[in-house]
């Protein structure tokens, strides 16, 4: 079994904090997650994680008009320059400070830096392919200069069209104009007025008008004119002598016991979108300020606002519940709607099939997630606590979870309901769950209680009652062959239960320390145990003997917490497992618990294979090894001491000051400053997929997948120069040495229809299959889309039907996992096929029907027709024989594309529908 994981995707988390971003052709929404960047195709309909990763939270995104540079920097200055299509690092670079705006020229050519009350212009490195050496530069951030004027953190930089001219917005209550270049007879200006923050600015299309908006809702119209001297016949003279920068309108949003958050302009069109501290947001008409829009979409602040480059989509972020919604203002709909887990995830489950995750959170929320898009699909809120452990029944189809709330419920995952719901006989807080193979009896163990409970899924009746455990139950496993019953306890024992059996008697496998995970191995003969003392057992089930053990203190020990007062060294609460989970081949073994590291290892030798580290964002306890007493206060670590003057502070002031009004009489906020909780590192579940490809982990970061799959693809046929027509032809024409994959490769690269087709047409029955095997993953969705041109255009029935067979069977997994973003080859491949199908169905039919009509008119043939007759009536049987087997062809071929349907050498089914897919309603 491959073991060479790497991360590939962040699932259960969308938005944490931090300015959102729309690619520069308004398809792709960027938002960071923690201290990583997660994108959303929305034309597409998938999302991918970014590979880099910073060391605390991410708090500024930039992307260049181009396209192809990111510039993300954290809480702490550091930023990390890399590019964005090949998703690649650059280069690194600190601020030494605080970044609270970011922004690149129209241009491309710098970019401006808010660094507390200072603004810093930068050169944009050039990137390797810009150079002529294809190098990177040696010192690529060259400063190009530093303005100071603001006494205030810079909250907002805005550059002109030109790339001449930027404004920047602070809470010192001003906004001011600065020049990229020394311009003759122009002066930094100051536009002053506000009574509160300034959050943005913002020059008109024309650049004759510019805007600004604070904090308590009110809107600036700035224009370059003269002083107003008096009226003549309904006209304003102007004294053309005293020419500056002045208010000429005034505007405000009415929006009462609320800030406004966040807010952006779209120059083009004239729209302004704001969103306020209560979740409205409200979209005006510049310059009228005609109002288009109000609509609320969160219970909290609005934290972020933008816009793609045709001012058709609207983004909006909501860090205190983590929602991300795009919205179309035009039609009043929702392109994209998903909210991750509000609380710490407990449990996750892959489906039988690998396509989906589930994962349970304390939030009380089920969420269930598409592994090929990233998506959430729905979301489930029927429990009222705690969910502390899921997982799927044999088919797929059914989802079974237990809830501190005192219940374990039944989900229909076709219809999406909650169909049963099982209770004890008291209230007990259940906390973990087994389910046979058969999916008719359901378990569940407690802390409160020392028994099992054992519930029938048809009826939903409690059966039994299983006795013997000491201590409380945390952690239940059937065996896959469903023989047996493996129960843990904190009584330092393993139990083995025959439920099915008439007398419920179980022997006690004995161990040295609390036990707090269990699993089998898939061929039901091994058990994997973790007890609290950091051991790792292996146990033989016939025997109920020990195989091996592991001491895997070290292995698992993690880092120190802000608060410990231990070294990681010594510190206890990090040196054991909480979960373990199986491959599918039963080969090695992934456990993990309170710390930063995931250990895999193989159960045969006893070996640690790889450790895998979580996450290094020092914003999370538990992931450094050592902390710097520099940051020891007398009040306590200065992590815990929230800072007042922070983002998140303003833009909860109207929420804080509700919960003023709702205290209770005669209390009073605590002396000696604000304190708040950090979130502790620590996995407390963990997945293999059913394919063995793949694991997903949970953890405080969110819903971490890793693949021995690659996600880019990359050919080194994209970097030849002598890919041309002639070199097509060429490959083709060497006779019995023609190279037919080389001619293919470079067909498709040059995007030729015809020479595809010449290419695709010239291959024989023989190379059919070892170019569908030999072709690159990055060129299939092109080999598709020809297969299914050729098919529905040329009367080559077999021919084609052969190419589809081989790209199916050989290529069928790789399919599968890209249905998503491969939906319009294989939409445009069914609908091929299903033309076939019908035109075939056609022809056999009328087939039938002619010797039907012969075979009534035998009377009037004569002898030799006689003859002829009866040779059809003979061949009859086996015209119909092959009609039929090429009816079962073709069904074989259309098996994929029906619903929950996958055939070994198929593909995932796919929806005839053209709408947006996996969206959370």
């Amino acid at each position: 079994m491959k073991t060479e994981f790497s991360f590939q995707n962040l699932l259960g988390s969308v938005y944490r904090k931090g300015n959102i971003l729309f690619t520069p052709d308004g398809t792709c929404l960027l938002s960071p997650v923690g201290n990583r960047v997660t994108v959303f195709d929305l034309t597409k309909n998938v999302s991918y994680t970014l590979p880099l990763a910073h060391r605390r939270n991410i708090s500024r995104l930039a992307l260049n008009p181009q396209g192809n540079l990111l510039l993300t920097v954290d809480q702490s200055g550091r930023a990390i320059l890399s590019h964005f299509t090949r998703r690649i690092v650059l280069h690194h670079l600190t601020f030494k400070h605080k970044v609270s705006a970011i922004s690149f020229s129209p241009s491309g050519r710098h970019f401006a830096v808010g660094v507390g009350r200072f603004v810093e212009v930068w050169h944009t490195p050039a990137t390797p392919d810009v150079n002529a050496d294809g190098v990177l530069e040696f010192a690529p951030f060259v400063r190009h200069h530093r303005h100071a004027g603001h006494s205030d953190t810079v909250q907002s930089i805005e550059w002109s069209s030109d790339s001449r001219f930027f404004l920047t917005a602070s809470k010192d209550l001003t906004a001011r104009i600065w020049s990229l270049d020394p311009v003759e007879g122009f002066q930094p200006t100051v536009l002053a007025g506000h009574r509160q923050a300034v959050r943005a600015a913002w020059f008109s299309k024309d650049q004759e008008i510019i805007y600004t908006i604070s904090k308590d809702g009110a809107l600036f119209e700035w224009k370059y004119t003269g002083k107003p001297l008096e009226e003549d016949d309904d006209r304003i003279v102007e004294d053309e002598t005293d020419q500056r920068w002045r208010v000429v309108e005034r505007h405000y949003f009415m929006q009462n016991d609320s800030d406004l958050t966040c807010a952006t302009y779209h120059a083009p069109s004239g729209l302004l979108v704001s969103g306020f501290s209560t979740g409205v947001f409200m979209i005006h008409e510049l310059p009228s300020f005609s109002r288009i829009h109000t609509l609320s979409i969160s219970q909290s602040h609005i934290s972020h606002v933008t816009i793609n480059k045709t001012g058709e989509w609207l983004g909006f972020g909501s860090s205190a519940h983590g929602q991300l919604l795009v919205w179309e203002w035009q039609s009043e709909s929702y392109i994209l709607k998903q909210q991750g887990h509000f609380d710490s995830t407990n449990a996750i489950a892959y489906s039988p099939d690998g396509s989906r995750i589930v994962t349970a959170s304390d939030d009380g929320k089920l969420k269930l997630w598409d592994v090929a898009s990233g998506f959430c699909i729905v979301t489930f809120t029927e429990h009222t606590g705690s969910i502390t452990a899921c997982e799927f029944a044999k088919r797929g189809n059914v989802l079974f979870t237990a809830s501190l709330d005192g219940s374990v419920r039944a989900w229909d995952l076709i219809r999406y309901r909650n169909f049963r719901t099982f209770t004890g006989k008291t209230r007990l807080s259940f906390s973990s769950l087994a389910v046979d193979p058969s999916g008719e009896v359901v378990c569940a163990g407690s802390t409160d209680s020392f028994d099992i409970i054992v519930w029938s899924v048809q009826t939903g009746q409690l059966l039994d009652e299983l006795a013997g455990h000491e201590g409380p139950v945390a952690s239940l496993a059937f065996a896959p062959n469903g023989s047996a019953l493996a129960s843990a306890s904190w009584d330092h024992t393993v139990r083995l239960w025959d439920i099915f059996a008439r007398t419920q008697t179980s022997e006690p496998l004995q161990l040295q320390a609390d036990v707090l995970a269990v699993q089998f191995r898939p061929d039901s003969q091994e058990l994997a145990v973790a007890a609290l003392d950091g051991s790792l057992t292996f146990w033989n089930v016939a025997n109920a003997t020990q195989a091996g053990t592991l001491d895997a203190r070290r292995d698992v020990s993690g880092g120190r917490k802000i608060s410990d007062r231990r070294t990681a060294a010594s510190s206890a609460g990090t040196k054991h497992f909480t979960t373990v989970a199986y491959s599918p081949d039963g080969s090695v073994v992934l456990a993990a618990g309170n710390s930063k590291h995931i250990c895999m290892y193989a159960p045969a030798s006893g070996v640690l294979l790889k450790k895998y580290i979580v996450s290094v964002n020092i914003d999370v306890d538990g992931t450094q090894d050592y902390l710097n007493s520099r940051n020891l206060t007398e009040a306590g670590p200065a992590g815990l001491i929230s800072d007042t003057d922070a983002e998140a502070s303003d833009s909860d002031a109207a929420a804080t000051r509700r919960r003023e009004k709702d205290r209770l009489p005669g209390s009073m906020r605590g002396i000696g400053g604000d304190r708040t909780t950090r979130p502790s590192v620590r996995v407390p579940s963990l997945a293999f997929s059913p394919t063995g490809r793949s694991f997903c982990t949970a953890s405080t970061e969110g819903l971490l997948v890793y693949s021995v799959d690659s996600s880019i693809a990359f050919d080194p046929i994209d970097l030849d120069i002598d890919v041309t027509p002639e070199a097509v032809l060429t490959s083709l024409k060497m006779g019995p040495q023609k190279d037919v994959l080389t001619a293919l490769l470079m067909a498709l690269r040059l995007n030729n229809p015809k020479l595809v087709a010449h290419v695709y047409t010239s291959t024989s029955l023989d190379e059919i299959t070892f170019v569908a095997r030999s072709l690159p993953k990055a060129y299939l969705p092109a080999l598709l889309r020809q297969t299914a041109v050729s098919l529905d255009s040329t009367p080559h029935l077999e021919f084609n039907l052969k190419w589809m067979e081989a790209l199916m069977r050989l290529r069928g997994r790789e399919i599968k996992e890209e249905s998503g973003a491969w939906a319009s080859e294989l939409r445009l491949l069914q609908r091929a096929v299903r033309r076939v199908q019908a035109e075939l169905s056609r022809l056999a039919d009328e087939n039938g029907h002619t010797l039907d009509f012969l075979l009534n008119n035998t009377s009037r043939s004569s002898a030799d027709d006689q003859l002829t007759i009866q040779q059809v009536m003979d061949e009859r049987p086996k015209l119909l024989e092959d009609n039929d087997r090429n009816a079962e062809t073709i069904d074989d071929l259309l098996a994929p594309q029906h619903n929950d349907r996958i055939v070994e050498r198929g593909v995932v089914a796919q929806d005839d529908n053209d709408g947006w897919l996996g969206l959370e309603d």
